[in-house]
């Protein structure tokens, strides 16, 4: 059974959770580039007999200092929780990104944080961590500050896939591109999201295949179009094959982009219901129809092609 993770708002933690090991970064999707910097804390963890916690920060930076960026995340915060407990994290600290914090300089941080509060033993990052007030922090200054703070920093050399570094930006490249295939390779598993099930206009069970509508808030936004999909609802163990339409349904007029899934061998009220929708197969893109009949018949077929997707 995995273990809960202790959950942090402030850097003021339990005693137990002093001079631990302390993984920094926004770990969005936690690819395998992240896995990698992962499994070598979880190595240090048994070694050492530590704790093992994470620093991360709510929102992402980037979506703090521009305000326009709204649909950006790979995963949400719950589906970052589970990510952590299955790579043996004892704690998180999900750190409140606002105003205030983003003054804090790169020595205070370093200081009054990992020193300080933490007492840190051990620091792993990525090659590209920045931190403090206007991103003057990198990696060279931690490792300066090494023997005077008392911690030892791990920055593990990057995972590269055909020259190329993996990162959250080249994966949320290829979900936007439609190269779902090769995002689900990096991140070693099929992209997912969460959202609740919201009433919509019923235009699915007027044509004949009822959806559940899903608001995608502020996760990326993939290729508009079908996809084969696997569907698990909260609260229940089973998973059930389905199919998904994500867009603005241009033969309906929809002003909003919506996520809408249909589960095969499914009856049943999911209104108000948590779906965890798993990404498999990019099936075709969106397309406006002349009318709902050439809708109903493209679905037939789409249909057909979900079906046989494992």
């Amino acid at each position: 059974m995995v273990k809960k993770i202790k959950i942090y708002k402030t850097f003021k933690v339990d005693k137990k959770d002093k001079k631990s090991i302390i993984l920094i970064g926004n770990f969005d999707g936690l690819h395998s580039g992240h896995q990698k910097l992962f499994k070598e804390a979880e190595k240090f963890k048994r070694k050492l007999n530590l704790n093992l916690g994470v620093i991360t920060f709510d929102p992402i930076p980037k979506m703090f200092f521009d305000k326009k960026i709204k649909n950006y995340r790979i995963s949400n915060f719950n589906q970052k929780v589970s990510y952590f407990e299955k790579f043996g994290v004892d704690f998180l600290i999900n750190k409140n990104f606002n105003k205030e914090f983003s003054k804090i300089t790169y020595n205070k941080f370093i200081e009054n944080i990992l020193y300080k509060s933490l007492h840190a033993k051990y620091i792993f990052v990525s090659n590209n961590f920045r931190f403090g007030y206007k991103r003057q922090g990198n990696v060279q200054l931690l490792k300066n500050y090494q023997i005077k703070y008392k911690y030892k920093l791990i920055n593990p050399k990057p995972l590269r896939k055909r020259n190329r570094i993996i990162s959250s930006t080249f994966i949320r490249k290829l979900i936007q591109t439609g190269n779902l295939n090769s995002a689900n390779k990096i991140l070693k598993r099929n992209w997912s999201i969460e959202g609740i099930v919201e009433k919509g206009r019923m235009l699915g069970k007027k044509i004949g295949f009822p959806t559940c509508n899903i608001d995608i808030k502020n996760y990326i936004i993939a290729k508009l179009g079908v996809y084969a999909v696997k569907v698990k609802i909260e609260n229940s163990r089973k998973i059930y094959k389905g199919i998904a339409n994500l867009g603005f349904r241009p033969t309906f007029n929809q002003k909003k982009i919506l996520l809408e899934v249909n589960l095969f061998n499914f009856s049943g009220n999911l209104y108000n219901k948590k779906l965890s929708v798993e990404f498999l197969k990019f099936i075709r893109g969106e397309k406006k129809f002349n009318g709902i009949d050439d809708l109903r018949n493209q679905i037939k077929k789409d249909l057909l092609i979900a079906k046989k997707v494992k």
